[in-house]
This record gives C-alpha cells, sequence and structure tokens, in this order.
C-alpha cells in the first residue's frame, strides 16, 4: 500500500482542511445536486489514486472495494490504458463519428469475436457514450425489429436514469417527478433466494418460473393472445447478476428456463452487462455463467477501465443489420470518439493477455471464504454470495434476517472517516450500499486486487462492522 505524504504536520493539516471547506462551499453553491448522489454526510474530495486505492488530499489511503460501480476493473491509473490515452492524444483526439478511425473498427471487431466466443452468435456492434444511452439504443432497436413498445424487467434491476431507461428501472422514485411513463415496463420478481419463502434454490427457481409461464397460460393474463399468437411485449430486460438490486445471483438454471419461454412467444433477451461485463464475475460476459444465449446486449462502464465515458451495444445480425438498422437510425456526437476507443481496444487487448478466467474465480473464491468467517463471528451479517468479484453482505439485525439499512449506513459512513487501523496508521474504505432495502454491501474491487489487499479488506470490514454495531 502506497502513501504519498508519510507525514503531515499541523499547520499543513489546518490549511488543507480550510482549503477543503472552501471548495465544499463553493460546491454548495455552483453545481446540480442532480448530477450526484451525497451518501456521505460530510462528501468527501480525493486528490489522487492509484491500484486499488484512492488518496486525499492528506495522502491517507483509501482501500475501494466499489471501483466505481465496478468501472475501473483493471485498477486506478493503470498504466498500459493511461499509455493507450497518451498516445491516442498525440495522434488522432478528435475525429467525427461520421468519418471513420481505426481504434473503432478494431475495437468492435475484438468485442464482436468475443460474442462469437461466448455464445456462439454473429453480430454487429453501435456504440455510444454511457449506460443509459446504450440502454437507449437497445429499446430503440426492439421497438424497430417488434413493433411493439412494452417491456418486460426485474424488480430490483436498474438500466439508467435517463427518461426511457428509467421506464424500465424497477425504482419508481427515478420517474415520479418526471410525469406519467406510459411505456413504463411491467416488473417480474427477481429469484432472491435469501429473500425467498424457499430454502432451496431449485425450489425458488421452479416457484419463480411457473409465475412467468401463467403470464402466457391464456389471454386473460393480459400480456398473450393465443389466437394471433403474439405477445403484449417486444422484450424482457435482465441483468445476470442484478447489480444496484445488490448483486443477486439467481439459481443456475433460471435465465434458461425464462429465455425459452421468452422466444416461444417471440420476445427478445436483452442482456445488460454495464456493471457485470468484462470478467467481474469470472466470465467475459456474465451471462455465460446461466447457458443463455442473448438476442442484444449492452455494455459500458469497464470497457474503457473508466477512462471515457463510452459504451454500446451488441446485437444479433438479423437484428441490426444495415438492411434493418440503418445509417442514422441512433446516433450521438461524441459516440465513437477516438480516445474512448483507443482505452477500449487496450482493455481489450489486456484481457486477453491475462487469464482472467482463472484467476477472478481464484480471488473471488478467497474473499469470499474471509467474509463467511466474519459473517460467523457477525451475526448481522445476513448473507453472503459471490460469482467472482462480484461479492455481496446483506446486513441485517441481530437476527440474520430483518434489514439494517442504518448499520450499512454507518459502515459507509465510518469508511469514508478514514479513521480505521492498519498498522499503527490511519486508512479508510470505501464501501457501496444497494439492495432493495439499502442494507447490502455489494463489493466490486479491482480485478488486480492482490491477497495482502483482500486480507487487508477483511480486517478494516471487521472493524467497521464492529464500530457500526456499537456506534
Amino acid at each position: 500500500m502506497k502513501t504519498s505524504t508519510p507525514f503531515i504536520s499541523e499547520p499543513l493539516h489546518a490549511d488543507i482542511k480550510s482549503q477543503e471547506e472552501n471548495l465544499l462551499a463553493r460546491e454548495k453553491e455552483v453545481c446540480s445536486y442532480g448530477d450526484t448522489v451525497h451518501y456521505a454526510q460530510r462528501p468527501k474530495i480525493f486528490e489522487r489514486c492509484e491500484g486499488s486505492f484512492l488518496y486525499d488530499a492528506e495522502g491517507r489511503p483509501y482501500l475501494d472495494l466499489q471501483m466505481w460501480y465496478s468501472a475501473v476493473n483493471l485498477g486506478y491509473a493503470n498504466p498500459q490504458v493511461n499509455e493507450a490515452l497518451k498516445r491516442q492524444i498525440d495522434q488522432l483526439p478528435q475525429l467525427a463519428c461520421q468519418y471513420l478511425h481505426r481504434e473503432k473498427i478494431e475495437l468492435a471487431e475484438r468485442i464482436v469475436d468475443s460474442m462469437k466466443k461466448s455464445f456462439g452468435l454473429k453480430g454487429r456492434v453501435h456504440f455510444n457514450v454511457g449506460g443509459s444511452q446504450a440502454v437507449e439504443d437497445a429499446l430503440k432497436l426492439v421497438r424497430k425489429n417488434t413493433g411493439r413498445s412494452r417491456m418486460l424487467a426485474f424488480e430490483g434491476g436498474y438500466h439508467g436514469r435517463t427518461l426511457a431507461a428509467s421506464a424500465i428501472t424497477s425504482s419508481y422514485r427515478y420517474r415520479e417527478a418526471y410525469g406519467e411513463f406510459s411505456d413504463r415496463a411491467e416488473f417480474i420478481p427477481f429469484p432472491y433466494i435469501f429473500r425467498s419463502p424457499f430454502l432451496d434454490p431449485a425450489q425458488v427457481e421452479d416457484h419463480y418460473i411457473r409465475e412467468f409461464e401463467r403470464k402466457f397460460q391464456h389471454e386473460y393474463t393480459g400480456t398473450w393472445n393465443p389466437k394471433t399468437g403474439r405477445a403484449e411485449f417486444g422484450a424482457i430486460f435482465a441483468e445476470a447478476v442484478q447489480g444496484t438490486g445488490g448483486y443477486i445471483i439467481p439459481p443456475k438454471n433460471y435465465f434458461k428456463r425464462l429465455a425459452k419461454i421468452c422466444r416461444e412467444h417471440g420476445i427478445l433477451f436483452v442482456d445488460d452487462e454495464i456493471q457485470m461485463g468484462f470478467y467481474r464475475t469470472g466470465k467475459m460476459w456474465a451471462l455465460e455463467h446461466f447457458d443463455v444465449q442473448p438476442d442484444i446486449l449492452v455494455f459500458g462502464k469497464a470497457l474503457t477501465n473508466g477512462m471515457n465515458p463510452l459504451s454500446g451495444i451488441w446485437a444479433r445480425e438479423e437484428l441490426i443489420s444495415p438492411e434493418k438498422f440503418g445509417p442514422g437510425s441512433t446516433h450521438s456526437t461524441f459516440s465513437s470518439n477516438p480516445l474512448g476507443t483507443a482505452a477500449g481496444l487496450e482493455v481489450m487487448k489486456l484481457l486477453e493477455k491475462k487469464d482472467y478466467e482463472r484467476s477472478v474465480p481464484e480471488k473471488g473464491a478467497y474473499f469470499l471464504d474471509h467474509l463467511r468467517r466474519l459473517q460467523k463471528k457477525h451475526p448481522e451479517i445476513g448473507d453472503v454470495d459471490g460469482l467472482g468479484l462480484a461479492l455481496r453482505m446483506e446486513m441485517c439485525e441481530a437476527d440474520g434476517k430483518t434489514p439494517a439499512r442504518a448499520l450499512a449506513d454507518r459502515m459507509f459512513q465510518l469508511g469514508l472517516e478514514g479513521k480505521l487501523q492498519n498498522e499503527a496508521s490511519s486508512v479508510g474504505l470505501i464501501l457501496d450500499i444497494g439492495g432493495y432495502y439499502k442494507n447490502v454491501v455489494t463489493l466490486a474491487p479491482s480485478l488486480e486486487i492482490s491477497r495482502e489487499e483482500m486480507d487487508l479488506a477483511c480486517e478494516l470490514l471487521d472493524q467497521v462492522i464492529a464500530q457500526a454495531k456499537h456506534k
């Protein structure tokens, strides 16, 4: 663990605090509160980053276990990705998207090749600038191919906060202030094993599949006309592992059975990989774990390791061919910008060089074993689970079941205070809180995290849990 400032004198410390207070006062006056969320009681200002750590102005390290919501899979300030951006700045930093550049073509080719390898499917890639925008592109593609504007999505699912993306995100609070949403999705329950009345994952799977099948039993279920053979819905939007919903992992065969029902009724399957793609779960695409072929796949975040807003969709050739989805079907000025595609191309090259399909499950198993030991020590950890390095701790009351949002919030705040101890030094811990009840600590460390850093993570988690319980 590196620190840039081993010792700070009191006058300098006071000066830093004064500068931070000044910045925070100015932020209150000039910045919209609509483009961020101040979860922290006192917003934290960071100065630099490296590897698995963020650093404040005093040089204090904060071990980051959420890595910008899984956008920085290869670690902060990754030297290879940084160098790729520097080269691109010197060579071709800007270019209108109506023209072509090598990096765009080679990046699209690598993603197309990964889809062939992962799913055996032929398709094309369409770029955009952010996850919500890519979801909007997927919605356009579904409407163009099916003629339907109604969608299915999941309770607990998150797909973005633009108007159309929030219409298929299950949280009403993202829509409440913006009028009626006539094309709001119909939300179905996600097979959430820990919160299910069934103890056996196979029972959970069977129950939720039976409930979904009911929608197509007869015309009065409101979704299916057996006389015309037409469903009301164009597609189902799914996260193979729910992200903001609390890193919920479904039973093994659930999606395979669900997708079969959808295909039998002409409903496309859209896989949202914005949080879980690029080896977060130990596979290039999280859906690979569940033996399902997508019709459309949405990606973003970790594509550029957080170095540039770049996202996109992949779709089957028959859905996105030039005859079906012609020039100008959907477009953004910066959608395939050279800096973003250069960073994305370097990320793809790095992913191909290292055996993340082996290392991520190994690290995930090591981290999960640590979390299970913490669970035995702290009964307030009601559930731990993980797929690769997408891990969860569900914080509860002492009964191990009742959601404890206040406890999770205190853990978050304590980590940000930077007063945890490691070898007589003060350190901080960056956590993210998600879940249906806002009581789940979702852990998405760097794929490059070391065993020593995972050991440190669990020492710090032990401290924040113990302190939060008695605060």
